[in-house]
């Protein structure tokens, strides 16, 4: 009897998730912001594991049978990953598509261009979601998968595009202004092909907007103090962060894709970090730590480790909001005094 009611309990509480619609996420922030709206009704897949570069990526085959039985399919877009979209119309064709770059309120700045940085003006918001009609048919999709996750996307390596001069910075997710937006969007995204938890999803939504809000306002007084100290960042990445802050890095090590290097742009980047006295270079886990001695040759620069990604950080609703405030935390312990 105990085994049965135990068995029942445990039917009850899974029927919920089982019901729950299935998403696919493209990166571990965006995972983040999905899994708050989704509180209490299921969690999202993820496509790209949090060590890996988004700008190049071969999906596993479990990747691709996720993406191929997604019902919903959140992503940042093709700024940030265009070898995803040919995946995305061909193995989720019949999903809803929710490609956050394009959704209103987004607030996008252009990439910056040249070794050191000239001020940049904030671009534009973005126009209305790009989002297909929801098809109740999925069947044919994991047909597709194992194909997908095999094939040869001439795009994976050829992503340059984004980092052209006067392109679309595709760091959004770091402005938590932006994210704010986000959650809305994805709340009401979920509530178009889920309505019978459309309540909760809301809900979800404005407590998150309301812990971003008041973890902004927290950070803008911590980094305060920060603004005008000269810095260079591994990958030029953390623009929207600088911008939401009040701080500017003075130069990358690399562009917006994270490519490579020349040796003439190492060369120009010495010239730059004496000029500008900086007094910190940020590294990132996922780029070779080697060219960041190699730019501070006396060794009087202070570092810290900076992640876009979280790839440190415990996937689901909370990695958000971690890591946010891990980057504020580098920023005060690579810039401040001492």
């Amino acid at each position: 009897m105990r085994w049965l009611l135990c068995a029942s309990a445990v039917l009850l509480s899974s029927g919920a998730w089982a019901d729950a619609p299935r998403v696919a996420t493209d990166i571990a922030p965006v995972h983040a912001l999905v899994s708050i709206v989704m509180d209490g009704v299921g969690s999202p897949d993820l496509t790209i594991p949090p060590g890996a570069t988004p700008h190049s990526y071969a999906m596993r085959p479990s990747e691709a049978r996720a993406l191929a039985g997604a019902d919903l399919v959140v992503w940042v877009g093709p700024a940030l990953t265009p070898w995803l979209n040919e995946p995305i119309e061909t193995l989720a064709g019949g999903a809803v598509h929710l490609t956050l770059q394009d959704s209103a309120g987004t607030e996008v700045l252009e990439n910056r261009s040249g070794v050191a940085f000239e001020a940049h003006e904030h671009a534009h918001d973005a126009h209305d979601m790009d989002g297909h009609d929801d098809h109740a048919d999925h069947d044919d999709h994991a047909d597709h998968a194992d194909h997908a996750a095999d094939s040869d996307h001439d795009a994976q390596t050829d992503h340059d595009d984004h980092a052209a001069e006067g392109g679309m910075d595709p760091h959004m997710w770091l402005d938590p202004v932006n994210a704010s937006f986000w959650l809305g969007t994805i709340a009401e995204a979920l509530v178009q092909i889920d309505p019978d938890h459309g309540d909760t999803y809301r809900a979800n939504a404005a407590k998150g907007q309301a812990d971003l809000a008041a973890l902004t306002a927290t950070l803008e007084t911590e980094l305060a103090p920060l603004q005008g100290r000269p810095f260079v960042v591994f990958h030029d990445a953390y623009h929207y962060f600088e911008a939401r802050f009040g701080t500017e890095a003075s130069a990358a090590i690399s562009l917006s894709d994270g490519a490579a290097p020349s040796a003439a742009r190492l060369t120009e980047l010495r010239h730059v970090i004496e000029d500008a006295n900086a007094v910190c270079i940020f590294t990132e886990p996922q780029f070779n730590p080697g060219l960041v001695a190699a730019l501070d040759g006396d060794g009087r620069l202070k570092t810290a480790a900076l992640d876009p990604l979280g790839a440190g950080l415990t996937l689901g609703a909370t990695l958000y909001p971690e890591l946010i405030q891990s980057l504020a935390a580098s920023f005060v312990d690579c810039l401040s005094d001492g």
